[in-house]
């Protein structure tokens, strides 16, 4: 009877060597050979081993040490948000057709995957308005990215004009998709004009400090210059401001993480993307349509595939591989069961609970509230200490403040509100505030 050689690799010896057999070499170390003799099998430091019971206890004392969302009152955001998500969302998630499910190449065998991404595709078209959505993106700053390359396939001109109240990790990612294909990347203020040259005007609402932006009014900007207008939104604030749609925006951009995927740690997340019918012949991704079969009866497939594996190389417009479908799936479950009205409730919620702390803390001796206009749930707040000595502060007890932007304001702390935060941990919070920054006796 032959052993296995690892209990996580089911291969037998004799597998092995009918494997081995097929490729035509004598052992695994003919796979090898290239590979230093110094550098094959180097020895590993590494603890001995523990029993799972071992195992999971020090894992978890390991995560104990983690400030936890929930545990602590959590008021930071700049990207990613905590939001309310209903059970529901997670026991659908979790069932095994979905869990399993990877990029739906197969029409025939994939038909509930390809129903979830043309649903997913309908619900990001109504909350922004636009005409036409593809099956998701990697996630917001890449599609933010992905849209500006797409202006310049659609307008033939290699200028980029980003408006500086973009946060500069966005720019950051558009400068690593632009800078190996010759395109030109120009900052301007909001009262700047647009280089002749540009391909398109990319803006972010509500901006990298909070701030609502005129979206209408940047859009017929970049019109009249011969530009599109690509716009990366926070989706949960189109439960109340005008949508991209309703403000001529040609390129929506937003990062659905906000509605229904945790946290975790960054990751992973789902980019949206969605655009003028007019332009979708010049959309990266994938686009899942839904027709009849010969029998008349529902069916699923993917209408516009623009990667280099299914067309021309020289005509692709996305090297998008990996599926979303598994966290377009908890977003979309998210948006139907919280329906229409709970949609408008969340928006209207972090809305009147950011400017009810807004309004407290401003009240406060030595800070003030920088907001420059309307703003959704996150705003800025000039300190009367460095943010990051506040928020050590803060942890003490208990709460996870705002994300530090000092290095773009003296002291600037972005503070997020959501419909999560009760008026207890505000009330905390502004006490707080208030304790650090009186002076030490």
């Amino acid at each position: 009877m032959t052993t296995n050689v690892s209990p996580y690799i089911p291969n037998t010896d004799a597998d092995r060597e009918l494997m081995l057999a097929a490729i035509g070499v004598n052992s695994i170390d003919d796979l090898v050979l290239d590979i230093p003799q110094a550098h094959r099998f180097p020895a590993l430091d590494l603890r001995p081993a523990l029993s799972e019971f071992d195992l999971v206890a020090e894992i978890a004392a390991l995560a104990s040490k983690n400030a936890t969302p929930g545990d602590y009152a959590c008021f930071l955001g700049a990207g990613a948000y905590r939001h309310y998500i209903p059970s529901v969302v997670k026991s659908v998630v979790a069932r095994g057709e979905f869990l399993t499910s990877y990029t739906p190449y197969q029409p025939e065998v994939a038909q509930g995957t390809l129903q979830v991404g043309f649903e997913f595709q309908s619900m990001i078209c109504e909350i922004t308005g636009m005409e036409v959505a593809n099956a998701g993106m990697y996630d917001g700053p890449t599609a933010f990215a992905e849209g500006a390359l797409m202006a310049c396939r659609i307008t033939r001109r290699q200028t980029i004009a980003v408006l500086d109240a973009v946060d500069p990790r966005n720019v950051q990612i558009l400068d690593a998709y632009a800078r190996h294909q010759g395109i030109q990347i120009t900052v301007i203020g909001h009262g700047d004009a647009l280089p002749d040259d540009a391909a398109c005007l990319m803006f972010q609402s509500p901006d990298q400090f909070g701030a609502i932006e005129d979206m209408a009014a940047l859009a017929e900007k970049a019109h009249s210059a011969g530009a599109l207008a690509v716009a990366s939104v926070n989706p949960t604030s189109l439960g109340m401001f005008r949508t991209p749609g309703e403000c001529d925006v040609d390129i929506a951009t937003a990062e659905g993480q906000a509605l229904g995927v945790p946290l975790s740690f960054g990751g992973p997340y789902v980019g949206l993307f969605a655009c003028k019918d007019a332009h979708k012949r010049q959309m990266p991704g994938r686009i899942i349509g839904r027709t009849t079969d010969t029998k008349d009866r529902v069916g699923y497939a993917l209408t516009l595939q623009t990667r280099e594996q299914h067309i021309r190389r020289e005509r692709a417009t996305s090297n998008i591989c990996t599926s979303t479908a598994l966290i377009g799936l908890l977003m979309t479950t998210y948006l139907a069961v919280i329906g229409r009205s709970g949609f408008k409730k969340v928006a209207e919620l972090c809305y009147h609970k950011a400017h009810y702390a807004s309004a407290r803390i401003d009240q406060l001796p030595g800070y003030a509230v920088k907001s420059g206009g309307p703003f959704f749930h996150e705003f800025m707040v000039e300190c009367p200490l460095p943010p990051a000595e506040i928020n050590r502060a803060l942890l003490g007890k208990k709460i996870i403040g705002g994300h530090d932007m000092s290095d773009r304001s003296l002291n600037g702390m972005l503070i997020c509100v959501t419909e999560v935060n009760t008026r207890a941990e505000i009330d905390a919070l502004v006490a707080a505030l208030g304790e650090i920054a009186r002076p030490r006796q």
